[in-house]
C-alpha cells in the first residue's frame, strides 16, 4: 500500500509551527486566564485588521456566530432567512433554534455560490404568499470562494433585508481587490480546525463595522452581561473563545499568509494536471480563493463514485460536500415549501473534494493527478 495523502495534515502543521506555538500555549498555561485572557484582544486586533472590519468579536464557534448575529436582529417566529440549499447545516440550524423559517435558494451551476436569479425569485414567492416577513439573508462564502456581494449588497439594500456573510471556509479570501471580512453588515467566521485558519477545537469571531452591534454582540456571546459581570441586560449565550484557543490561532497567523499561497499553488497544480473528464472547480470573477476545498465536477454519480474509489485504493484520502441539500434533509424537509431547486440537487451526487492544505507537497500533488489520470485513461479520456 503506498504512503497515504490525507485530507488534512494537522499534525504536519504543527511540526511546522515549532516553537512559537509552544509558547503561545505556555504563556496561557502560566498566566491561567483560560475564558478571556489576553490572547483573545489581541486575536481581535489582528483578525479585524486582517478582514479590514473595525471589529472582530471571538466566539466559541461559527456556529454561535451566526447564532449571536441572528439574535442581535431579533430574528424569531414569523420570519424568513433566505440562505443557499448547498451548504453545511449549521447555517439553517441557527434559524430554526430561534423559531424563524430558512428559505433555501438555488445555487449557480458553474461556482455554487448562491444564485441571485434564484434568490430573487424565493423572495418574491415569500411575499407573495404574505406568512412570512422576510428578514435577512445568509450569503456563504462556500469552500473558500466568495459570494456575489457587490449583487447581494444590492437586494438588501433595496429590499429593506439584513445581510450576513457566512465566511465560514473563506477568511483570507479576496473579492474585487479587498478581502474578506466587511462585504456584509456581520461577516461570521470558523476556526474549526479543518478551516484554512483553524484551531485545535471549536472557535469562531465575528467581524463588523457597526459599534453598537459590535458592543451587542459582546454581550450576547457572555449571557448579555451589560457593564458589569452580573449586570443581565438580555438573554445571551455562552459563546465565548476560549484563550488557549486564541493562541492556536495567533499562531497559526504568523503563517497564514505563506499557507494561502501554497494552497494556491496546489489548486494551480491541479487545474494543470487534470484530465477533460475532471471538471476543476470554476472560479469566482475577480476574486481569490482561500481554497478551503478544491472540488471537482465529474459527469455523473457513477464516475464520481468510481473515482473516489480509485483514489481510496491507491490512499488518497477525497470527501464529498455535500451528498444531500439542506432542504432534502430529515431535520428540513417539514419546513421546505417544495420548490425545485435543480442545481442544488443535483451537484452533491458529481462534485468530490481532493486533498488540499499548506503541508501537501509537489510530490504528493503528483501522486494524485496521476491516479486521476490512470483513472481517467481506463474511462476512455485521453485528452489533457
Amino acid at each position: 500500500m503506498p504512503e497515504p495523502v490525507p485530507f488534512l495534515d494537522l499534525a504536519a502543521q504543527q511540526a511546522r509551527l515549532g516553537s512559537g506555538l509552544r509558547e503561545r500555549l505556555d504563556r496561557v498555561l502560566t498566566h491561567c486566564r483560560f475564558v478571556m485572557g489576553p490572547e483573545i484582544e489581541e486575536l481581535e486586533e489582528r483578525l479585524a485588521r486582517y478582514g479590514g472590519a473595525r471589529h472582530a468579536i471571538g466566539v466559541s464557534s461559527g456556529t454561535d456566530a451566526l447564532l449571536a448575529v441572528l439574535m442581535a436582529e431579533d430574528v424569531g417566529p414569523g420570519m424568513a432567512v433566505f440562505l443557499p440549499a448547498f451548504t453545511y447545516t449549521a447555517t439553517a440550524e441557527v434559524v430554526l433554534l430561534l423559531g424563524a423559517t430558512p428559505v433555501f435558494v438555488d445555487v449557480d451551476a458553474r461556482t455554487f455560490q448562491i444564485s441571485l436569479p434564484s434568490l430573487e425569485q424565493r423572495l418574491a414567492d415569500v411575499r407573495r404568499a404574505g406568512r412570512l416577513e422576510p428578514k435577512a439573508i445568509i450569503g456563504v462564502d462556500l469552500f473558500g470562494q466568495p459570494a456575489p456581494w457587490d449583487e447581494l449588497n444590492g437586494l438588501a439594500s433595496r429590499e429593506g433585508l439584513f445581510l450576513i456573510a457566512d465566511c465560514a471556509q473563506s477568511f483570507g479570501a479576496s473579492y474585487r481587490g479587498r478581502r474578506l471580512g466587511h462585504e456584509a453588515r456581520a461577516t461570521t467566521l470558523s476556526f474549526f480546525p479543518s478551516k484554512p485558519l483553524g484551531c485545535y477545537g471549536d472557535g469562531g469571531a465575528i467581524l463588523t463595522d457597526d459599534d453598537d452591534r459590535a458592543a451587542l454582540y459582546r454581550s450576547l456571546r457572555s449571557h448579555g452581561e451589560g457593564r458589569q459581570r452580573y449586570e443581565v441586560r438580555r438573554i445571551g449565550l455562552n459563546a465565548r473563545l476560549d484563550s488557549l484557543q486564541a493562541a492556536v490561532l495567533l499562531a497559526k497567523m504568523d503563517v497564514f499568509d505563506d499557507e494561502l499561497k501554497r494552497r494556491e499553488a496546489v489548486a494551480r497544480a491541479y487545474d494543470a494536471g487534470l484530465p477533460s473528464l475532471v471538471r476543476p472547480p470554476a472560479r469566482v470573477p475577480d476574486s481569490r480563493s482561500a481554497w478551503a476545498v478544491y472540488c471537482v465536477t465529474l459527469p455523473s454519480r457513477a464516475l464520481r463514485d468510481s473515482l473516489r474509489d480509485c483514489l481510496s485504493g491507491a490512499n488518497v484520502a477525497t470527501a464529498i460536500y455535500y451528498p444531500k441539500p439542506l432542504h432534502e434533509q430529515p431535520a428540513y424537509q417539514a419546513r421546505h415549501d417544495g420548490v425545485a431547486l435543480p442545481v442544488a440537487e443535483t451537484v452533491g451526487g458529481q462534485v468530490l473534494a481532493l486533498p488540499i492544505h499548506a503541508d501537501l507537497s509537489d510530490e504528493a500533488v503528483g501522486r494524485v493527478l496521476a491516479v486521476i489520470d490512470q483513472w481517467a485513461e481506463e474511462q476512455g479520456d485521453t485528452q489533457q
